[in-house]
């Protein structure tokens, strides 16, 4: 084992599949015995079950196929319920939130109903999974950390599609339902408040998304690089050192002079992914509520230079008798 390296070779354990520890008195019992993968056991553990899913599981993958439904079925009747249609142009179809008129009412069916039903339902599924992955986690005395990482994306989720527009008072602030729509609506809703680009929770959310990368990259490179001797037991190594934990921390302050720990690259990494979503919900959250145009916050502010004079100024389109 000592000329064992993981870069090329994949280690699958084969043993008698673990049913986990004894669940709380009154929760449902665990559905299926276990078996193993190869297929799942090249990218991560061979064993496949028992799975858990809990009266909020079945609720939240039942509130989930009502909302896929909705807006699945409004799609195809978008193209006269023709299947070929349908699968040839699924990329291009929405299912649109109410038009400006309508504000934070209720309006009927055909006319944004249907997006509100189905943003219910989907909010419901994200909420009770978030219920179910939060017990399971005390139920098997872990900490809730990815719980809350979760709740991170749960308010970027409805940041843009419930908080800002009831604070905009209309639900046509919201995102629709599909692909490439969304991806429009993302384009649109930059060019209409002075790029989003100048908007420093969004610079911040960035730099937490590229730095995420770069952080597990770098941190599951390390543990490759020191698995042959033992890095991939970081738990250990983090209360009693061994080689593998001082080699890879020689090799970072060689090389960068600086090195996190055993423990506190996890912590840096969790932070890092967390910020993403949350400081990006603040940065949506204040366009239009706030700030109309970030060009013009960002040159008020000195972050960023006014055009040349040789171009027509620009004027702040919210402004009365503006373009």
């Amino acid at each position: 084992m000592a000329e064992f390296q993981n870069l090329f070779n994949r280690v699958q354990v084969r043993a008698p599949g673990d049913p986990g520890v004894a669940l709380p008195r009154g929760r449902v019992r665990r559905t299926g015995e276990g078996r193993a993968s190869y297929l799942f056991g090249l990218i991560g553990d061979a064993q496949v079950g028992p799975v858990y899913l809990g009266w909020a599981g079945v609720a939240s993958l039942l509130c989930g196929f009502v909302a896929i439904e909705i807006i699945g079925l409004n799609m195809w009747a978008s193209v006269s319920w023709d299947p070929i249609q349908f699968v040839r142009q699924l990329p291009w179809l929405a299912l649109e939130p109410p038009a400006p008129e309508h504000g934070i009412g209720i309006p009927p069916l055909g006319e944004g109903g249907w997006w509100l039903m189905a943003g219910f339902f989907l909010t419901a599924s994200i909420f009770l999974w978030w219920m179910r992955m939060y017990q399971r986690a005390r139920d098997l005395g872990l900490g809730t950390h990815v719980a809350w990482a979760f709740a991170s994306a749960i308010w970027l989720y409805l940041v843009l599609g419930f908080i800002r527009p009831v604070l905009m008072g209309s639900w046509a602030e919201a995102v629709p339902f599909g692909i490439f729509p969304h991806l429009d609506w993302t384009a649109a809703f930059s060019i209409r408040y002075g790029n989003l680009f100048y908007n420093p929770f969004h610079m911040l959310s960035i730099a937490f998304l590229y730095g995420s990368t770069l952080l597990f990259a770098m941190h599951g490179a390390t543990i490759l690089a020191v698995s042959r001797f033992g890095g991939d037991r970081e738990i250990e190594q983090v209360t009693d050192r061994g080689t593998a934990a001082e080699r890879s921390a020689l090799f970072w302050r060689w090389t960068m002079g600086f090195n996190a720990s055993m423990e506190s690259i996890h912590r840096w990494a969790w932070w890092f992914a967390v910020l993403c979503p949350l400081t990006g919900g603040i940065g949506i959250l204040l366009t239009g509520t706030v700030v109309d145009n970030w060009y013009l916050w960002a040159v008020k502010h000195g972050v960023a230079p006014a055009y040349p004079a040789v171009l027509p100024p620009v004027v702040d389109p919210m402004t009365p008798g503006g373009p």
